[in-house]
C-alpha cells in the first residue's frame, strides 16, 4: 500500500515461477504499478486478481515498466527472451535476478549494454515466502547510479545491498554465501551422525551446535584481518595443533562407523599447509590452500 501517496515506480516482472510470483506480489503490496509476463500465462492469474497487468508479450512488458525485473531459469533463457524480435531494451533498466555465475553476469551486462539497456545483476538470498520482508536479502551489482535510481523500488523486495560496479559480484557473493551455508550444515550433520551412535538425537545436539556456530562466527572479523594483512600469528592455536584435533575427528568417525570423507578432506589441506611451513601459524593461513585450484 502506498502510505504517503507518492508516485511509485512502474515495474515489470518477467518470469513467474515461485520466486517471480513472490517478487511481483511484493511490488504490488508496495503500491507499484506492476506488469507481469510468463510463457504460461495462467501463472499470472492470482497476480492479475491482485491488481497486476498481464503483458501480451515480452516486448510489451519491457516497454511498460521503468524497471524490468527478470527471474528465469538461466541466463540463456534471459538472452533468448530479451533478444527476441519485438523486444527493444534500449533505454530500459534491467535487473536480472536469475541464478548464474559471475562470468555469465558480466557477459549479460555487456550484452545488455550493446542493446542500450542499463543493467544490474542480482542474487536473492531468501526463499519465496520471505520476499517483501526485511529477512529477504537481495544483492545487487553494477553501476551505482543505476542502483541508486531504483533503490527505493527494489527495497519492496526486502533488504537490498549494493556490492559494487563489477556485475559479477552479486553472483560471487551468492556462491560464497552458499559455501558458508552448506559448510555449516555439513559440519552439523557430521556431528549429529557422530552423536547418534551414542543415542543422542539431532534435537538434543542442535542447541549446542548453534552455540558453537555462533562462537565461531565471532572469530571472523579478526581472522579476516589476518587474511587481508597476510600475517597469521598463532594467537589462539597453531595449525599443527588443529591438525591433531582433525586426526582425532577422523579416527573417532571411523571407529563408530560414521563417514569420514569431509574431515579427511580438510585434514589433507591442513597437512599440505603444514608441509609448506605454515604449521606454527593460525588456522586462517589455510586460505592459501582454498585459493589454489583443486589438486595442486
Amino acid at each position: 500500500m502506498n502510505k504517503d501517496n507518492a508516485p511509485r515506480t512502474p515495474v515489470s516482472v518477467i518470469g513467474l515461477g515461485l520466486m517471480g510470483q513472490a517478487l511481483a506480489a511484493a511490488f504490488l503490496r508496495a503500491g507499484h504499478p506492476t506488469t507481469v509476463w510468463n510463457r504460461t500465462a495462467s501463472k499470472a492469474d492470482r497476480l492479475v486478481a491482485e491488481g497486476a497487468r498481464l503483458a501480451p508479450s515480452v516486448g510489451d512488458a519491457v516497454a511498460a515498466g521503468s524497471l524490468t525485473v527478470v527471474c528465469l531459469t538461466d541466463y540463456q533463457a534471459v538472452r533468448d527472451l530479451l533478444g527476441a524480435d519485438g523486444v527493444d531494451p534500449d533505454g530500459a533498466t534491467l535487473v536480472n535476478l536469475t541464478s548464474g555465475d559471475s562470468a555469465q553476469a558480466r557477459e549479460a551486462a555487456r550484452w545488455a549494454g550493446q542493446r542500450g539497456a542499463r543493467y544490474l545483476d542480482g542474487a536473492i538470498m531468501a526463499v519465496p515466502p520471505a520476499i517483501g520482508t526485511a529477512e529477504a536479502m537481495i544483492l545487487h551489482s553494477g553501476a551505482e547510479a543505476d542502483f541508486q535510481e531504483h533503490e527505493a523500488a527494489l527495497g519492496a523486495l526486502g533488504t537490498v545491498t549494493y556490492l559494487g560496479a563489477d556485475h559479477g559480484l552479486a553472483s560471487l557473493y551468492d556462491v560464497a554465501g552458499l559455501a558458508m551455508m552448506w559448510s555449516v550444515l555439513n559440519a552439523w550433520l557430521q556431528g549429529t551422525a557422530l552423536l547418534r551412535t551414542a543415542g543422542v538425537d539431532a534435537g538434543t545436539f542442535a542447541p549446542f551446535a548453534r552455540q558453537i556456530a555462533a562462537g565461531v562466527a565471532e572469530w571472523l572479523p579478526g581472522y579476516a584481518e589476518q587474511i587481508d594483512s597476510g600475517s597469521f600469528p598463532a594467537e589462539v592455536s597453531a595449525l599443527e595443533t588443529d591438525a591433531r584435533a582433525m586426526a582425532h575427528l577422523v579416527e573417532e568417525s571411523e571407529a563408530v562407523g560414521v563417514n569420514a570423507e569431509l574431515p579427511k578432506l580438510i585434514k589433507a589441506m591442513a597437512d599440505r599447509a603444514i608441509a609448506a611451513g605454515h604449521g606454527k601459524e593460525q588456522y586462517p593461513v589455510l586460505i592459501e590452500e582454498f585459493a589454489k585450484p583443486g589438486g595442486e
